[in-house]
């Protein structure tokens, strides 16, 4: 076999999956994943997954959207083509409201968007783990916990030993 991705088990049901990971997560492995065709509620906390990032990325949209279309109404009349209409002010952030509305919306969008395909660190095109005739079973009824070799707690042996005693199934080494 040539070298080792990880090892893959899998599970029963939902609770004995839910239960699994947050044993993988206690028994602190780092490079680890879960796999199921549905989402499993609560699952990135029994992971130990932080916060996601990505409101970050979106509000970072939504402000430089702002301040784009205010930027671009103050330069188009007050700097570009001054124009005095019935005595108002060459700038007033009143009139251009829906611009900046509509920027704010639509960058933010993008931003949400960028910000999902870099945190997720997406478009992954290839995964050892799509070797694996048992994990392409995923996309049916299969529920899949992976522990990746690069972990520093994973040793082959004790590593298949631990899943085995945690309910997993089918337990099967990746090579990458």
């Amino acid at each position: 076999m040539s070298e080792s991705y990880g090892i893959i088990a899998s599970f029963p049901n939902t609770p004995a999956f839910f239960h699994a990971a947050e044993k993988v997560r206690d028994a602190g492995y780092k490079k680890w994943d879960t796999y199921s065709s549905f989402p499993v509620h609560g699952m990135p906390a029994a992971q130990g997954q932080p916060r996601s990032k990505v409101p970050v990325f979106t509000f970072c949209g939504g402000v430089s959207g702002f301040s784009l279309g205010l930027s671009i109404v103050w330069f188009m009349n007050a700097f570009n083509y001054p124009l005095i209409v019935g005595g108002q002010p060459f700038f007033s952030p009143v009139f251009p409201f829906p611009i900046m509305y509509e920027l704010t919306i639509l960058l933010s969008a993008f931003g949400t968007l960028g910000g999902m395909f870099i945190t997720n660190l997406l478009p992954q095109h290839y995964n050892s783990l799509f070797n694996s005739d048992k994990f392409l079973e995923v996309s049916g009824d299969r529920l899949v916990i992976a522990i990746e070799a690069r972990d520093g707690q994973y040793d082959p042996v004790a590593t298949r030993r631990f899943l085995e005693e945690i309910g997993g199934t089918d337990i099967e080494e990746v090579s990458a």
